[in-house]
């Protein structure tokens, strides 16, 4: 099925009275009702242990059963609608069978002795959420109003998405893990001490301008090593930008940015509060960043990074390339002299125009540990 959205959903036209637009709710929210519907069969295996205690089983049930209606009833149009009904059935299909599955407990404790999980909750709740919030903000506030909501390579970077959140256990394995193990005993207690004991507030500035100087320097050599660049090359693959593209990164870099970003952290001791409200900061700035939105913040963007300051840092033009390399501060970049931010936006992106990254998301994981082919020679 995967091959068969891919072909004929890669860039998709949803203009209503079509059909399409019902068979992309239909096929979408039938397959997250299926996928939310295993989290409540099998929640030892499919939640994340540390939303569990949180979570309101005849709630979410509730809302479930309205996603199922949802679904098999946008499914019932395009069935009518669309030029090929099998979108539509397949809609109707899945949400049939989320309805089977949405039969479980929630509420059921994970069995002793478990530690492998799979946080599919993480995945549906994430992404209905910043669908909701980033589609509506994209079409209210397009920068390039002609961009579909499906546009190429979405296929892609929903795999993307997909695996950075179901793979939140087997990624904190190789960053979390190593640097409390690293770090045991080896950190003053009554300095971490000190350093929680600060307001919340001034906590959440100092770990934006620890962690942000940190990145920058780490983001900027993964630019300026070409064997680095090549893993990074990964994500700015992508030409047109909008909230899903902040999800396309290479494993590898993955790996390195949690590395670098929980190992001050841990070394500092920050109060748990004013990290989860970095994390919460962090995970909506990042996307908000990639999203195609016409917004400038004329002074804003000079304290804080936006969309036009990041969408520079992808963009292809010759002038723009190498700079803005700040995840929030653009600080760093004036002060080390890579800023970017000229009285026009960005209007091309991709990857520099001597590294061509090839599609899907297997090739582009091969991608690092191949010889690179540029553009010049594959156009030969």
């Amino acid at each position: 099925m995967t091959e068969y959205l891919r072909d004929n959903y890669e860039e998709v036209d949803l203009t209503p009275g079509r059909g399409r637009l019902s068979a992309t709710i239909a096929v979408g929210l039938g397959l997250l009702s299926a996928l939310a519907g295993l989290c409540f069969l099998f929640p030892e295996l499919f939640t994340t242990p540390e939303f569990r205690g949180f979570y309101n089983a005849t709630v979410l049930r509730n809302i479930l059963f309205v996603a199922i209606a949802t679904a098999f009833f946008a499914g019932f149009i395009s069935t009518l609608r669309h030029e090929n009904r099998r979108f539509g059935l397949i809609g109707m299909l899945l949400a049939c069978v989320a309805a089977l599955l949405g039969s479980g407990q929630l509420d059921v404790p994970a069995v002793a002795g478990r530690s492998v999980y799979a946080g599919i909750d993480y995945f549906v709740l994430t992404l209905l959420v910043l669908a909701l919030v980033f589609i509506p903000l994209e079409r209210l506030f397009a920068k390039v109003p002609q961009q579909r909501i499906l546009r190429s390579g979405w296929v892609t970077d929903m795999k993307y998405f997909l695996f950075s959140h179901v793979g939140l256990q087997l990624i904190s394995f190789f960053t979390v893990i190593p640097i409390q193990v690293f770090l045991h005993n080896k950190v003053d207690i009554g300095f971490q001490q000190a350093i929680a004991a600060q307001p919340l507030w001034l906590q959440f500035i100092e770990i934006l301008l620890v962690i942000d100087f940190g990145t920058y320097w780490i983001h900027r050599t993964m630019h300026e090593v070409p064997a680095l660049w090549k893993f990074h090359a990964v994500h700015h693959s992508s030409e047109q930008m909008d909230w899903l593209a902040s999800s396309r990164l290479h494993v590898v870099e993955i790996l390195v940015n949690r590395f670098a970003g929980y190992l001050p952290i841990f070394i500092l001791g920050f109060d748990p509060a004013a990290v989860y409200a970095y994390l919460v900061f962090v995970s909506f700035h990042a996307i908000f960043i990639h999203a195609n939105v016409r917004i400038r913040f004329p002074v804003l963007r000079w304290l804080l990074a936006t969309p036009e300051f990041h969408h520079w840092h992808h963009s292809s033009e010759d002038d723009a390339v190498d700079k803005n390399y700040a995840g929030f501060l653009p600080i760093y970049d004036v002060l080390f002299r890579t800023c970017y931010l000229p009285a026009h936006v960005a209007t091309r992106f991709g990857t520099r125009a001597s590294t061509r990254v090839p599609e899907g998301i297997v090739a582009q994981f091969m991608f690092p540990f191949k010889r690179e082919v540029s553009r010049e020679e594959n156009d030969k």
